[in-house]
């Protein structure tokens, strides 16, 4: 046990799904694990284990930010010897390319903050997911039907899309936010040090600190999203649907997950 969890080992599988929202977290084993378990409940940041298809998971509530991800993640690999961790979150999008509930799989993270710096005194900003599972998951999607696209620039003969494509996924970069970027008293200037080259195509708050984490233990991380707001649509869904309508994204998952090593 730690101060953050109080699970025994050997309650925690080998391969972890972390939403960022507990209810989430509960949401999922209800809906798609069997024989499923609660083992932590520290701060109420709930973790079920239990199975899916046969295959023993867990499902590990992160809290919001790269803080409480850093502290799960970190005990998650050094004292319960988790080898693979898939972060399944929310995000803002700031391509016009991307609808409301599009999925994003992320290949890297970028973030202004000090997380590395910190953590192992290393002034690192930006750090790619794992290709492991990334690989993965893009053949786990393809047989579920979905394809994957590479979100290029915006240029000025470019309209703004607003068909949803259920059926692709979407691939980039993603900044990694130490506040969440509607509260900021100028979001022009906000965005305007990220590094233009990386054609960022969303914002969340945690999957830095998850792949940093999982870089500094040798172990494996990556990074689903489904976009639940955008800076170029007066559209957001409620805090129910960002709980509940994710299913695609968690099906994926749960499906990447039990094929890991």
């Amino acid at each position: 046990m730690t101060p953050h969890n109080n699970a025994n080992l050997g309650d925690i599988a080998e391969n972890v799904l972390m939403p960022g929202d507990p209810l989430r977290a509960k949401y999922i084993a209800e809906n798609f694990l069997t024989d499923y378990k609660l083992v932590n409940t520290v701060r109420n940041m709930f973790a079920y284990t239990g199975n899916y298809k046969g295959k023993k998971l867990t499902v590990f509530s992160s809290g919001m930010g790269m803080p409480s991800m850093g502290i799960y993640s970190y005990e998650l690999f050094k004292f319960y010897n988790v080898k693979n961790i898939i972060r399944i979150g929310t995000c803002g999008a700031y391509s016009p390319k991307l609808n409301l509930l599009d999925t994003i799989l992320v290949d890297n993270s970028f973030t202004i903050g000090n997380f590395a710096k910190a953590l192992n005194n290393d002034d690192c900003h930006l750090v790619h997911s794992s290709n492991k599972i990334n690989n993965k998951i893009q053949e786990v999607g393809i047989s579920l039907g979905y394809n994957f696209k590479k979100i290029e620039p915006i240029n000025s003969q470019e309209t703004i899309n607003n068909n949803n494509n259920n059926n692709s996924i979407y691939l980039g970069n993603t900044v990694c936010s130490e506040v969440f970027d509607y509260y900021a008293d100028d979001f022009e200037k906000f965005i305007s040090v990220f590094p233009k080259d990386l054609n960022i195509i969303a914002a969340e708050m945690e999957a830095f600190a998850l792949f940093y984490t999982a870089k500094y233990f040798n172990r494996d991380a990556s990074c689903l999203l489904s976009v639940v707001d955008s800076r170029f649509r007066n559209q957001e869904i409620s805090a129910q649907d960002r709980e509940t309508s994710l299913n695609n994204m968690i099906k994926i998952a749960l499906e990447t997950a039990i094929q890991l090593d």
